[in-house]
């Protein structure tokens, strides 16, 4: 599933989320018995840089999302929350460890960013504890997913066609959009991969809708029809902001790139791929 979301607001409420729910797996953990044949299994889904407001449970206007309205309906949705720190990495390492990101050590993005994953974390409590654990999609870490009894990571960022993959250290590669290319493998690792006799913790993490936003196959022709209206704040003068929105840099005018705008081609499509691409 792709989600557009408005440039100039990049809201991390499915972070918020996420950072709640670890709080609460680790006050799980501490619960768990090795000898409880019926202890929940854990299914953790990750998505990037998703706004809330993209999402038709959270109000949106323009995308419809009725799997996540499902989830939502059907569990708790969370309308006031905390993010500690809403960049890509750094949110990982924080929902990693539980830490705020200056004792967790991963502040930033930077190419010398690298997780010290030699620190208490929520899958080696949890692996501790008799689970089976697994990670599968973006990473972005530095260093290699440690407290997993299986991994599958994309190589940094990542791409959103035909995906490179390091597969517990050794490097394989996938042809295909790279949100369906997860969903199967994780799909694939629950039914034919895992001990079935334990429970399981599988941190199934996408990379989507992080920029440059680029559609998949199934969904490129989705809006092709659809009036977007322009956001109520697409002029704001900023005249009755604050300094931290003035010094931003998260601006249509500063940091959409050509990529971002679909002004360029895309370089790693396979020909089919290539085609609908171009005729879209």
């Amino acid at each position: 599933m792709i989600v557009i979301k408005p440039f100039v607001e990049k809201v991390h409420a499915m972070k918020f989320f996420l950072l709640t729910l670890l709080l609460s797996l680790f006050c799980m953990v501490e619960n768990i018995s090795h000898a409880a044949d019926t202890r929940p299994n854990i299914l953790f889904i990750f998505s990037d840089d998703h706004a809330a407001h993209a999402m038709s449970c959270y109000g949106s206007v323009i995308n419809k999302t009725p799997n996540l309205d499902r989830i939502a309906a059907g569990g708790m949705r969370f309308d006031r929350c905390l993010v500690t720190n809403a960049l890509c990495g750094p949110s990982r390492a924080v929902i990693q460890t539980g830490k705020y990101s200056h004792k967790n050590g991963f502040l930033d993005n930077s190419a010398n960013s690298n997780f010290d994953s030699t620190q208490t974390t929520a899958p080696k409590l949890i692996q501790k504890a008799g689970y089976q654990t697994a990670v599968i999609g973006k990473w972005h870490l530095g260093t290699d997913p440690v407290g997993y009894d299986y991994w599958e990571i994309l190589n940094g960022q990542g791409p959103y066609y035909n995906p490179p993959m390091i597969r517990n250290g050794q490097k394989v590669k996938h042809e295909g959009y790279t949100s369906e290319i997860i969903t199967d493998l994780s799909l694939k690792w629950l039914k034919e991969q895992r001990d079935e006799n334990k429970p399981f913790f599988l941190m199934m993490q996408h990379k989507a809708p992080h920029r440059e936003w680029e559609p998949g196959p199934k969904q490129i022709n989705n809006y092709k029809d659809v009036k977007i209206p322009e956001p109520s704040n697409l002029f704001d003068d900023y005249s009755y902001r604050g300094r931290a929105a003035h010094e931003q840099d998260m601006t249509i005018a500063k940091t959409m790139t050509p990529r971002d705008l679909k002004l360029v081609p895309l370089s790693n499509l396979t020909p089919a791929q290539q085609k609908i691409w171009d005729e879209a």
